[in-house]
């Protein structure tokens, strides 16, 4: 026979349970517009596939509500043969962070960096799959490191802004 202090309901959560300190949540991951053009088909199927690829990257975000923000992330692959395009296409993949007990820097970086990475993947995917659609060979984007564009971008930023005072970055230390 069982125990009836088993089958009783178990006491919800105290506030010992729940967590401290910043918290950061994926929500969802969506697709949130695709195009794929072939202006060069099917003339382009018909020689050598040596193409000369040109790639584009961009994040964007948006906060949505308190500690919610959605970031997007766009792709764009250009495939030129002989200066005319063979392909064009371009993924803005998004994806619904939440972000706690982070600081204004610090929720910057994450939306640059840290979600980017996240979304990069399944951006990566649907590329390939349209490319393929398209029944071009597939396109497999290398990995990108968020963290060093952010930097770079930084930096940039901090020098122009030396030289918009007058101050050369090399004379800062």
């Amino acid at each position: 026979m069982a125990d009836e202090e088993n089958l009783q309901p178990s006491a919800g959560p105290t506030d010992q349970d729940q967590p401290t300190g910043p918290q950061f949540a994926l929500q969802r991951i969506y697709l949130k517009d695709s195009s794929f053009e072939s202006p060069g088909s099917p003339a382009v199927f018909q020689g050598q596939w040596t193409p000369k690829i040109n790639f584009d990257i961009k994040s964007k975000h948006e906060k949505l509500q308190d500690d919610l923000y959605e970031v997007v992330l766009v792709l764009t692959v250009e495939a030129q043969i002989d200066e005319k395009v063979a392909f064009l296409v371009e993924v803005h993949q998004a994806g619904v962070f939440a972000a706690q007990g982070f600081d204004g820097p610090q929720i910057e970086q994450m939306l640059a960096t840290v979600c980017p990475t996240i979304l990069f993947p399944y951006a990566r995917e649907a590329i390939d799959s349209l490319v393929l659609k398209g029944s071009y060979p597939a396109l497999a984007l290398a990995p990108i490191n968020f963290d060093a564009i952010y930097q770079q971008q930084r930096q940039s930023q901090t020098d122009q802004a030396a030289e918009g005072n007058g101050v050369s970055s090399e004379s800062q230390t």
